[in-house]
């Protein structure tokens, strides 16, 4: 099975919110515990409609 690369460095990221510029560019603009920080920080540094995801801690147990 492939997987679709996101973001590079996910580990770093493991267990919080990233925000990315969009679907296209996905350099990481900000990242954190909560979402709504997260969204409202890159709205301030000038992203109009920024990516915000989760990022699972390696070897989280997904329920689809």
């Amino acid at each position: 099975m492939s997987s679709n690369v996101i973001i590079r460095n996910g580990d770093k990221y493991g267990g919080k919110y990233v925000a990315t510029k969009s679907f296209k560019d996905n350099e990481v603009v900000c990242f954190g515990l909560d979402l709504k920080k997260v969204y409202d920080k890159a709205v301030k540094m000038g992203i109009e409609d920024p990516v915000v995801f989760f990022v699972p801690k390696k070897g989280m147990i997904h329920i689809y």
